[in-house]
C-alpha cells in the first residue's frame, strides 16, 4: 500500500489508501480523510490544556478557547499568539501554541487547577457547573433581542452546509457557522471536533474586536452540549440552534441565561427549547 500523504499546507486533509467493496468485487483506491491531531495551547511556560483538533486557524482555536472558557476575557489581555519555541521535532510541527499575555496580565492557575471541569466532561453536577458560569462573568442575555423571522433560521442548514469545503472532500468534520440577525453568513469554521469548530468561530470574533456578538445566530451540525451553551454564551450570542438535539443541561442552562435554543434544525422543520420570544 503507498504511504499517507498530506493534502494542503494547512494538513486538514489525508489521503490514504482503502479496499472498496461493492458487493463481491473490491478495488483498491484512494480515499480522503479530515485529520486529526493534537494542539497543545500554553499561556507563557504553562500548558492550559492539550485538545484534539484539526490542523488550521490554530491561533483562533487557542484565543477561542481561553476566552470561551473564561480564562482570558478579552483580546486586549493578549499580547501575541505564536508557535511554541519548545515544538522543535518536525514531526510534532505545529501543534503546540504560546499565548502570551499583555503587560499586567495575571491568571490564576490554582484555579484552573481546582475548577476547569469542561474540558474532560467529568460527572460534574449540572447545578455546579451553572453556577460556575455565573463566577466567570457569563452573562444573561436580554429576553427579546434580537427578532429573527422563522423563514431566516429555516435557511441556515443549507447557507452553512454550501461553505463546507472540507467536508464535501471527507465527510468528517464539524461545522460552526456564525449569522447575522438577517441570515448573512459572517464566517464559518470547520473541525473534527464541534467544539473546536466553536471556539475557532469565536477566537477568530474575539480577536477581530467583535465580541459581544449580540446580534447574531449560531448554528452547529450535530447535537448542543452544556459545553456549547457555555461557549456561546460567553461570546455574549443570544441563538444557539443545531441540526441535532440538545442535552437536557444544555436546555437547562440555556433557559437560565434567557439564550434562544433550537434543535433539530433541518428538513424544514425545527424544534425551540428556550427563548422562543425572539422567534416571529
Amino acid at each position: 500500500m503507498n504511504q499517507l500523504s498530506w493534502l494542503g499546507v494547512n494538513r486538514a486533509i489525508l489521503t490514504v489508501p482503502v479496499q472498496k467493496i461493492e458487493g463481491s468485487s473490491s478495488a483498491a483506491q484512494q480515499d480522503l480523510l479530515a485529520v486529526e491531531e493534537p494542539l497543545e495551547i500554553r499561556i507563557c511556560d504553562r500548558t492550559v490544556s492539550i485538545t484534539m483538533r484539526t490542523p488550521g486557524q490554530d491561533f483562533e482555536l487557542a484565543a477561542g478557547f481561553l476566552f470561551t472558557e473564561g480564562i482570558l476575557g478579552g483580546a486586549e489581555q493578549i499580547r501575541q499568539i505564536r508557535w511554541s519555541a519548545s515544538d522543535r521535532n518536525p514531526r510534532q510541527a505545529g501543534n503546540s501554541v504560546t499565548v502570551e499575555l499583555a503587560s499586567g496580565v495575571e491568571i490564576d492557575f490554582a484555579r484552573l487547577e481546582r475548577h476547569f471541569y469542561t474540558s474532560s466532561s467529568c460527572g460534574v453536577c449540572g447545578k455546579a457547573s451553572i453556577e460556575a458560569l455565573r463566577t466567570q462573568g457569563c452573562p444573561v442575555l436580554p429576553r427579546d433581542a434580537p427578532l429573527i423571522d422563522r423563514a431566516v433560521i429555516h435557511r441556515l442548514p443549507d447557507l452553512l452546509r454550501g461553505h463546507q469545503t472540507v467536508f464535501d472532500r471527507t465527510g468528517g468534520l464539524h461545522a460552526a457557522g456564525l449569522f447575522s440577525a438577517s441570515g448573512e453568513l459572517l464566517a464559518e469554521r470547520e473541525d473534527i471536533g464541534r467544539h473546536n469548530a466553536v471556539d475557532k468561530l469565536i477566537g477568530a470574533e474575539m480577536l477581530a474586536g467583535h465580541t459581544p456578538l449580540a446580534q447574531s445566530i449560531l448554528l452547529v451540525s450535530g447535537r448542543t452540549s452544556f459545553e456549547l451553551v457555555q461557549k456561546a454564551l460567553m461570546a455574549g450570542i443570544p441563538i444557539l440552534a443545531a441540526v441535532g438535539a440538545p442535552s437536557s443541561l444544555a436546555v437547562e442552562t440555556a433557559h437560565r441565561f434567557h439564550m434562544t435554543l433550537i434543535g433539530f434544525l433541518r428538513d424544514g422543520r425545527f424544534n425551540i427549547y428556550s427563548g422562543a420570544s425572539r422567534i416571529q
